[in-house]
């Protein structure tokens, strides 16, 4: 929404709050101040209907009448587009309400932000064939229930079930124990063994072996209880040509696609924080499996989301020659999208899989993996227009509180209803997932003019993401610290209620803001985080060229033992950055610090085990520029003289071959000092070749 086509309707909530229409329209650059009204979902309904009937876009500064005010927007037919903003529990119903006029001007200023572009879509087709797995009594109980709703069909779990099967084959039913279950929303494989001597699909249901069963092990599950059965065997001769009874069975392999799976066992099948999309395990609660039941009623149809992330292939660190170096993309992912393709150099994602939390984008060291939606220049604009009003309005020290559309958002607006409410300099930002924070945004809400950037986890975040969070944040706040800008800039802050949320938002320490940036995030993760490394050096209290980083960060140099380096270039061929270069002239290993990401490929791939890691950061130009790491005399061919290796080089390999019996004729150690024209010749005229005649 554009500034000038915009109404923007405030209201003080029953004068709960206070609103300087003033100070806001100044930090918004409007030509008049909007009236601030004090019940615009009640008597002051008219304002809002004259805002709309203007034809212009409209801002309610109302979320909790949400839903009242988009119905009135149909009902009058609007032309212009409406948005909500939430700047009562989030500012106005605070202990410092009287100073946050800033923050109010500041989280209005995001309405006019435009939406981030489309992107690519995600299909998912279901025709609403559902499986329902688990103990005979449940399963077929809900069988029956959703049935007329969705093409059913039941595998039993349990041995010796009392359950009695319908009177109707209306649904197929199966048997067995379940080997795997993969796949997602309209494509999930399902594979068990048949465990029962009995087979259900052939299985006429005459009860013909119910009547002849000495031990009574079978009953109206037509499932043999084995732990009554005596192997007379009667129950064979009774099924007869059916052939349904096969104690001797040899092909107990069975599998199957369905569309979606309802799993009652007492452990999920799935055992992922983030199951796929389509597959319930309520276990044996029977809410949540009424809850269960009836989402899987409403996943029929074709269905679309955002491909949430891009891929380039070619920085990828993962692998090199099928040697594998970097895995924090696959290692992070709670729903199991990302898997090695070392083979091709690669990862592969199931996009289908993918959920968007992002979390493969922040821990990608070289950038290769990004998130797309909304891109990292489109959150660079919110942090720029954000802070920007904020600063405007005589807002100082911000702090961004960084929070999740779920369980963050309840819990900040929580706080501001029963609480204290959010201190005046925090804040609050809706992020899709807070695993898609890398240190790139991080650290750029700090280079806009920031002074701390704090993320809330809520606790239902998968454990791998808080754990990548708290190691990202380590190695950038190193950095902060190095330069002088002290502790404490960025945190992950943990809370699950009211009660911990205020003591630790209210127990922040203040921190002064930096001095903001006018750079622009860009869409590589590693070209912003060269323009935020610039200018925080630049601003820096303890200006360094070198900061040492632990383990793990994507930043640092190698070092080459020059001893046992043969200057082979295998590093150089495995290194997916250009970090590692070779010199055309010369026998010379360069390096550009800039573009090691700190993979372990070169490390791993090197046969002398030369090369070892240091990670740091070093911010002077030498970072830029090519560096050599070892050069080597040039051995020349000892006939022709033509340059072919490193002395180093052909003396290794003298000094290793020397014992082999390949190598004990005489003058065969001396062809390894020449070229490949040299030492063909040299074979054909030294080489004493036998004779058929000498046989």
């Amino acid at each position: 929404m554009a500034k000038e086509s915009r109404k923007l309707l405030l209201c003080n909530c029953n004068r709960t709050m206070p609103i300087d229409g003033k100070a806001v329209a100044k930090a918004l650059d409007l030509d008049t101040a909007p009236h601030v009204n004090s019940e615009l979902c009640r008597r002051h309904l008219a304002a809002f209907e004259g805002a709309v009937r203007s034809g212009h876009d409209v801002v309610v500064a109302c979320t909790q009448e949400a839903p009242l005010f988009a119905e009135l927007h149909d009902e009058f037919k609007a032309t212009g587009g409406i948005k909500f903003v939430n700047i009562r529990e989030t500012a106005g119903w605070s202990a410092e309400a009287e100073r946050s006029t800033a923050k109010i001007a500041a989280l209005l200023a995001l309405t006019a932000v435009p939406d981030p572009e489309p992107v690519a879509t995600v299909a998912y087709q279901s025709g609403g064939s559902l499986l329902i797995i688990g103990p005979a009594e449940a399963a077929l109980g809900w069988a029956e229930n959703l049935a007329d709703r969705l093409e059913v069909s039941v595998l039993f779990t349990d041995s010796g079930t009392r359950a009695e099967l319908p009177l109707e084959r209306r649904y197929p039913v199966f048997s067995g124990q379940v080997t795997s279950v993969s796949g997602y929303l309209g494509a999930f494989d399902v594979a068990w063994a048949q465990a029962n001597p009995i087979d259900l699909e052939v299985c006429t249901r005459c009860n013909a072996c119910i009547e002849v069963c000495p031990e009574q092990a079978i009953d109206y599950s037509y499932q043999i209880d084995l732990t009554k059965c005596r192997a007379h065997r009667q129950c064979v001769k009774a099924c007869g040509d059916i052939r349904a009874i096969d104690f001797e069975r040899a092909e107990r392999a069975r599998s199957e696609r369905f569309d979606l799976v309802l799993d009652l066992s007492a452990e999920p099948l799935i055992r992922l924080h983030q199951p796929p999309q389509g597959y319930f395990a309520p276990r044996r609660d029977p809410v949540e499996q009424a809850l269960a039941a009836n989402r899987l009623a409403q996943m029929v149809g074709e269905f679309e989301k955002p491909k949430y992330f891009q891929y380039r292939e070619k920085i990828c660190a993962h692998s090199r020659s099928e040697i594998v170096g970097c895995r924090k993309c696959i290692e992070v992912c709670s729903t199991q999208a990302i898997a090695s393709d070392a083979g091709a150099n690669r990862v592969t994602v199931e996009p289908h899989l993918c959920m968007g939390c992002g979390g493969c984008a922040s821990v990608c060291p070289s950038g290769a993996m990004s998130y797309a939606y909304p891109r990292m220049s489109d959150m660079g604009v919110r942090f720029k227009a954000l802070l920007q009003a904020y600063r405007k309005a005589g807002g100082k020290d911000a702090c961004l509180l960084l929070h999740d559309a779920g369980e963050g958002r309840n819990l900040v607006a929580k706080l501001g209803r029963r609480g204290k409410g959010l201190p005046a300099r925090v804040i609050p930002l809706e992020v899709f997932h807070i695993a898609a924070l890398g240190p790139d945004l991080m650290l750029g809400g700090l280079a806009l003019g920031a002074a701390q950037v704090v993320v809330l986890a809520t606790g239902s975040e998968a454990p791998e993401y808080r754990d990548a969070l708290q190691r990202e944040m380590q190695w950038a706040q190193a950095i902060l610290t190095a330069l002088g800008y002290g502790t404490g800039r960025l945190q992950l802050l943990e809370a699950s209620a009211i009660p911990q949320l205020e003591a630790s938002i209210w127990g922040l320490e203040n921190a002064e803001e930096l001095k903001p940036a006018t750079f622009n995030f860009s869409d590589d993760k590693r070209t912003t985080l060269d323009f935020v490394f610039d200018h925080l050096a630049r601003h820096a209290a303890s200006p360094q060229n070198e900061i040492s980083l632990a383990p793990g960060a994507p930043y640092g140099a190698i070092t080459v033992n020059k001893e046992t380096c043969t200057l082979c270039m295998a590093c150089v061929g495995a290194c997916p950055e250009s970090a590692l270069l070779d010199a055309k002239e010369s026998p010379q290993l360069k390096f550009i610090e800039r573009n090691c990401v700190q993979c372990g490929l070169c490390v791993k791939t090197c046969p002398e085990q030369a090369i070892t890691l240091t990670p740091r950061l070093l911010l002077a130009r030498e970072a830029k520029a090519e560096v050599v790491l070892n050069e080597a005399e040039v051995f020349a061919c000892i006939k022709c003289g033509k340059p072919f290796g490193t002395k180093q080089m052909i003396q290794n390999m003298v000094t290793r071959l020397g014992a082999h019996s390949m190598f004990t004729e005489a003058g065969a150690l001396e062809r390894l000092k020449m070229c490949s024209d040299c030492r063909v010749m040299d074979l054909m005229q030294n080489t004493r070749h036998g004779s058929i005649f000498e046989l």
